[in-house]
């Protein structure tokens, strides 16, 4: 198989969706009848995590997947906001036994590209093309989440000349975003201009992003962790944030769609509460929901499960690895996704590209 080939992964399966070009799903039915099959064990009481509260996000306590991930379709490298490069995240990878990773950094597809021109991906893994687009929304919705939700492209064309510029456009936006709250901190006493200098260098591919900062702030002092950043200074309602600038997320959607890409809602546990808002992006095309996330308790996972049967979307799940304190075998330790689900994913990568050819 060639670096080409292995790249582009799952996405060349030959097989279409059951809805023609939509890329959606069929149910997948629950052998223990509760919306999730494969269940083993009980995370216990813990509540599920609400994923616009925190930037990073520990498993459940006390859950214990019941197989080991071959799958991981959310991962990020240091072209956006992680911490390893490329080639060290797919070793990593397939160290532990993933099959399937998707590289999904935010607005940029600089890491895939970095990978195919290398050759560095590891024998027998497949890597799904991918990105996570910060979707900006309207003032009728500014109550969910920090006023966007984040919508996962999978198996994208990392040639397509359209996602490019409207990526590029996404990426300038965070870089104006990036400015101004350098400005802010620098207003409150906070400088870390200096501490910027240490941290790796970055391209206009990369995607600058609010963890950079706070990593920067940990190199000056101001705070032991990224999540202390985010909840002193850089959150909404924080001293330090600025509202996001950039596309909305139908019009994610459609650039994902435009590219041959599957779109998916990544960590949105509110789902149950905003059912007319992700009918809403159905409409417009999403293809998937993100169920099996390394946050999410049994119960979670149960409410989101049945919501993509029910809506028809392909279930995706991942570590939304960056690596923050943790190495990727301890992310991949706490991810569920059940190795039954690999034939639907298939399924949906494949209507989706078919639709764009």
């Amino acid at each position: 198989m060639s670096e080409r080939q292995r790249v582009a992964g799952p996405v060349a399966g030959p097989v279409a969706g059951p809805d023609g070009e939509s890329g959606r799903s069929a149910p997948v039915p629950a052998p223990d009848g509760h919306g999730a099959p494969g269940i083993a064990g009980h995370p216990g009481e813990a509540p599920a995590e609400d994923p616009g509260a925190k930037r990073h996000h520990a498993s459940a306590a006390g859950f214990v997947p019941p197989e080991r991930a071959t799958i991981d379709l959310h991962t990020h490298t240091l072209r956006s906001d992680g911490l390893l490069t490329p080639a060290e995240l797919v070793a990593a990878a397939a160290a532990v036994g993933i099959r399937i990773l998707a590289i999904t950094d935010h607005d940029t597809l600089a890491g895939v590209r970095e990978l195919r021109r290398d050759g560095s991906i590891p024998a027998r893994l497949e890597v799904v093309p991918g990105i996570e687009i910060n979707s900006v929304l309207g003032e009728e919705r500014r109550e969910i989440g920090e006023g966007e939700v984040h919508v996962l492209g999978l198996g994208v064309d990392p040639d397509d000349d359209d996602l490019e510029a409207a990526l590029a456009q996404q990426r300038n936006a965070r870089r104006v975003r990036f400015e101004r709250m350098i400005g802010k901190l620098r207003a409150l006493g906070l400088p870390v201009d200096a501490a910027l200098e240490t941290l790796p260098t970055t391209s206009d591919e990369d995607a600058l992003g609010r963890p950079r900062i706070a990593r920067a702030m940990i190199a000056a002092g101001y705070v032991s962790s990224v999540e202390e950043a985010f909840d002193l200074h850089l959150s909404r309602g924080r001293p330090a944030y600025e509202p996001r600038l950039g596309l909305g997320p139908i019009d994610a959607i459609r650039a994902i769609r435009a590219s041959g890409g599957l779109p998916s809602l990544a960590h949105f546990a509110e789902a149950p509460e905003h059912l007319g808002f992700l009918r809403e992006l159905v409409d417009a095309g999403l293809g998937g929901l993100e169920v099996h996330y390394r946050a999410y308790d049994v119960k979670t996972v149960r409410a989101l499960r049945a919501i993509a049967n029910d809506l028809r979307l392909v279930i995706t799940g991942g570590s939304d690895y960056h690596g923050d304190g943790e190495a990727y075998d301890e992310a991949h330790a706490q991810l569920w996704f059940p190795s039954d689900l690999e034939g639907q994913l298939r399924e949906g990568l494949g209507a989706a590209r078919a639709a764009h050819v």
